[in-house]
């Protein structure tokens, strides 16, 4: 059967691969970016490969990244689907505090559409949970946002299966944006409830930030040069043929590699490259007590729930 080329968020049907616009910023997501033009026509080429899901936050710079999207491309062509987040605050490059209070999730919401110049937000995530906060306070301040139309759709992101389960009783979730890779596989669970409900699974870090892109040994290597591509691309390919429900959004600011990333969805992997790569496996994750600790000596775990 042929893979499908497009998938639904909620009602609004887009490709399935898309742009996490997080490094159109500056070093530790903090800041506008060294060449501010370099990244608008970054989002503009996208556009032009056809990419019609764009993935932001209010804590990407912070502020830098909706401002700079909408800079790019307002007014939005029809059919451009632009999603954002609200949940941490930022204090400095690599820093991030969880913030799911109400009242901070609204401020949140209506400067994300300040900045990105929208009546209404087609998708709007909780970023994260916030542990110093009730889930369902968090995911009730959502719902109402969406009854009083700032934002159509609502997703969760850095969520696990019992979370997501008390959010669907709320108000309805249309995308789950989790960490999620050919090298890491911890949510199946999710991605299997998400794609029976059809509900968009979103990786972030869907590359562990360049990593498999430049794996270089076994099957990744053999199957890339069979098809003559990238590791990247077929780390990417794979996801796409993982499940009819993932939707991958790589991020990049790097023109050469968002082509890359783009030209992945024209790979098709035979049932052996498959095969092979269900036997791979990546960068082991950082042991718990090496975690707690690395978290007490920085104040932050790097690459964890950004």
């Amino acid at each position: 059967m042929p893979r499908p080329t497009t998938t639904l968020v909620g009602d609004l049907p887009v490709h399935r691969i898309g742009f996490g616009a997080m490094r159109i910023t500056g070093t530790g997501v903090w800041g506008p970016p060294p060449d501010r033009e370099a990244a608008r026509e970054l989002l503009r080429e996208a556009l032009r490969l056809g990419v019609d899901f764009l993935d932001t936050a209010d804590s990407y710079g912070p502020d830098a990244s909706e401002e700079i999207l909408a800079e790019a491309l307002h007014p939005y062509p029809d059919g451009l689907v632009v999603a954002t987040k609200g949940g941490y605050l930022r204090e400095g490059p690599f820093e991030w505090r969880t913030e799911g209070r109400p009242e901070r999730l609204r401020a949140a919401c209506e400067g994300s559409l300040r900045r990105l110049r929208l009546d209404t937000i087609p998708l709007y995530y909780l970023h994260t949970p916030d542990p110093a906060v009730p889930f369902e306070e968090s995911i009730g301040a959502l719902s109402e946002l969406r009854a009083e139309g700032k934002i159509l759709h609502v997703g969760v992101s850095n969520v696990g299966i019992a979370e997501f389960e008390r959010a669907q009783a709320i108000v309805p979730i249309v995308a789950v944006q989790n960490r999620y890779s050919l090298a890491e596989r911890g949510d199946e669970e999710l991605l299997r409830a998400c794609e029976e409900e059809g509900i968009a699974f979103v990786p972030w870090f869907p590359l562990l930030r360049g990593s498999l892109a430049s794996k270089r040994s076994g099957s990744l290597k053999r199957i890339a040069a069979a098809h003559e591509a990238t590791p990247a691309q077929i780390a990417l390919s794979w996801l796409l043929h993982r499940s009819p429900a993932i939707v991958p959004i790589p991020g990049t600011s790097d023109l050469r590699h968002l082509r890359e990333n783009t030209a992945a969805a024209t790979i098709e992997l035979s049932s052996y490259d498959l095969a092979s790569l269900e036997q791979f496996r990546g960068p082991r994750r950082i042991p718990q007590p090496l975690r707690t600790a690395v978290k007490r000596a920085f104040g932050y775990l790097p690459l964890s729930r950004r």
